[in-house]
C-alpha cells in the first residue's frame, strides 16, 4: 500500500477547509415583499415612542412622537435576523444586540453596517396600511 504523498494530503486539507468555509458566503437573500396594500393594524396598537412587529410582513411600525408613524424592515441589517422587540426608543435585534432608531431606522449600537429600510405605509383614520 502506498503512502499519500504531502501534495495529497495539503490538497486534501484544502479542499476540506474550503467545503466548511462555503455555508459562510452571502448572507441570506432578502424576503420577498409583501403583497401591497396590507391593512397592519390599528394606530393605538402602536405606543407614542415605541412600536410592533408585524412578523408575517416583516415590518415594524413606530410612533417615534404622537402622531406620527414610521414603517421600517424587520430584518436586521447585520446577519438577516428578524428583529425581536422595540423598547427604550430603539428596534432590537437580540441575534449579536444591534439596535436601531425608532424615528429613523438608524443604527444606534450593535454590528448592524446600515440602517433599517424604510417600508411605505400609510395612516388613514386609524387604519395603518402596508402600500
Amino acid at each position: 500500500m502506498d503512502t499519500p504523498s504531502r501534495r495529497t494530503i495539503l490538497t486534501a486539507a484544502g479542499l476540506a477547509s474550503l467545503a466548511g468555509c462555503a455555508k459562510y458566503g452571502e448572507p441570506k437573500a432578502t424576503p420577498p415583499p409583501a403583497p401591497a396594500e396590507t391593512v397592519l393594524g390599528k394606530t393605538e396598537d402602536i405606543p407614542v415612542g415605541g412600536g410592533k412587529i408585524f412578523a408575517p410582513q416583516r415590518v415594524v411600525v413606530t410612533q417615534p412622537v404622537k402622531g406620527t408613524f414610521k414603517a421600517f424592515s424587520s430584518i436586521c441589517t447585520h446577519q438577516s435576523c428578524p428583529v425581536a422587540s422595540v423598547s427604550g426608543g430603539t428596534i432590537n435585534c437580540d441575534c449579536h444586540g444591534s439596535k436601531y432608531s425608532i424615528t429613523d431606522g438608524s443604527v444606534k449600537a450593535g454590528p448592524a453596517p446600515r440602517p433599517l429600510p424604510l417600508e411605505q405605509i400609510t395612516v388613514s383614520g386609524d387604519d395603518i396600511t402596508l402600500t
